[in-house]
């Protein structure tokens, strides 16, 4: 019975079952020692999930010691791995609906059973962030959107806003069907002044069973906010209009540059124009014949 178990074990790989290499053989033993009432029917793992059109292994054993005849019945395409006289060990494909499996086992003539439920999920493959607006002065309130295209089951989905590497708003779903769908969270804040020195961003959480080996996490692009404190408005406002006032002072100065410069220009013209007017009466008196 050990050779058998190990053999299992090294024929399984890691990747099909979340209990690891040794799950298998373990529940097993736990079957051979643990009391229970001859005839009792059960399945290994206990919890199933699996990702949409994935496939995945299931264990149906028995404590009965001569079992007649045993198996499982489902509507899935599976094919048997492998069995012993109180074990068989099943692989199940293109699983794309939540959907209960039977193992059965009969034992002295009696058949006896157990349902195994399998859950389907879509994981989340992209979490979209959205800050509005993307600039805000200090004290002024600012949207952030986070939402997840398509998801199932939107029960085990946690969206959680995070600032930096803390987490600022956490939301948790309600869902009524195994279809996949949208999941949006919107939170108002009120912008501080440090928020401009962190990123923003949305981690998106799918926990499919208890376990922290079972989350499926994700996490937008992070994304900063401008910050405006009224202060730097004040300055700006100073700035300006001193700028405005020099500018002001440098065209007049131009303006009253130019106007006197064409006076002094006229008025040097006209001075010379009389003296050359003089001289020449002169100069035709002084040609008269006496």
């Amino acid at each position: 019975m050990t050779e058998l178990l190990f053999s299992a074990c090294l024929w399984m790989s890691p990747e099909m079952s979340p209990f690891g290499c040794w799950g298998l053989p373990a529940a097993l033993l736990a079957l051979l020692f643990c009391p229970g009432s001859d005839g009792e029917v059960y399945v290994w793992p206990e919890q199933l999930v699996v990702k949409h059109g994935g496939s995945l292994q299931i264990n149906c054993s028995t404590n009965c010691h001569s079992p007649e005849r045993g198996g499982m019945e489902t509507s899935l395409d599976k094919t048997l791995v492998e069995e012993d006289t109180r074990w068989k060990q099943y692989s199940v494909y293109n699983i794309s609906e939540d959907t209960v499996m039977l193992c059965y086992f009969t034992c002295s003539g009696r058949q006896e059973s157990t349902n195994v439920s399998v859950t389907v999920f879509h994981p989340p493959e992209e979490v979209l962030l959205k800050l509005q607006p993307t600039w805000v002065t200090v004290g002024r309130s600012f949207t952030i959107e986070c939402w997840v295209p398509t998801v199932a089951p939107l029960e085990k989905l946690t969206l959680t806003l995070l600032r930096g590497k803390k987490p600022l708003y956490r939301q948790t779903f309600v869902g009524t069907t195994a279809v996949p769908q949208e999941a949006k969270l919107t939170h108002n804040i009120t912008a501080q002044k440090e928020d401009g020195h962190h990123n923003f961003s949305c981690l998106a959480e799918l926990d499919l069973q208890s376990g922290d080996e079972n989350i499926i996490r994700i996490t937008s692009q992070p994304q900063m906010l401008d910050i405006y404190e009224p202060g730097q408005d004040n300055q700006m406002v100073i700035i300006v209009a001193v700028v405005s006032v020099l500018l002001f002072l440098f065209v007049t100065s131009v303006l009253l540059c130019f106007v006197f410069g064409q006076q002094w220009h006229q008025r040097r013209s006209g001075s010379y124009g009389v003296q050359a007017a003089w001289r020449s009466l002169r100069r035709a008196y002084r040609a008269q014949p006496v």
